[in-house]
């Protein structure tokens, strides 16, 4: 099939730039911006903003605690255990705090 020759070909010019019958560059930019999917926001950043932002680290788990509390969509961990070994430790107000104001930050919330 790809040693046939095509029975018609169909030519067309576009023409890009200002004036009659030309389209404009700068409307497909923004359209093709309109149409570019958001970051995925990670833990890592969210780490980062806050220890920048407020002087302290915290804990991947009470990121995911929040985010569970908060409603947010969770996704399952590859490496999840069926049983803690050791109970959840909760975050405190601070850091809470802290956590949903990075999430609002990157507008997960």
């Amino acid at each position: 099939m790809s040693h046939k020759k095509a029975d018609s070909y169909i030519h067309i010019d576009v023409e890009f730039g200002e004036g009659e019958g030309k389209i404009p560059v700068d409307s497909i930019a923004k359209r093709a911006e309109a149409y570019k999917p958001k970051e995925k926001v990670t833990y890592k950043m969210i780490k980062e903003y806050i220890e920048a932002k407020y002087g302290f680290k915290v804990h991947t788990a009470y990121i995911a605690e929040v985010k569970r509390n908060l409603g947010l969509p969770m996704y399952d961990a590859p490496n999840a255990v069926e049983e803690l070994k050791q109970p959840r430790k909760h975050p405190t107000p601070e850091k809470v705090e802290a956590i949903k104001d990075a999430l609002r930050y990157f507008a997960v919330i």
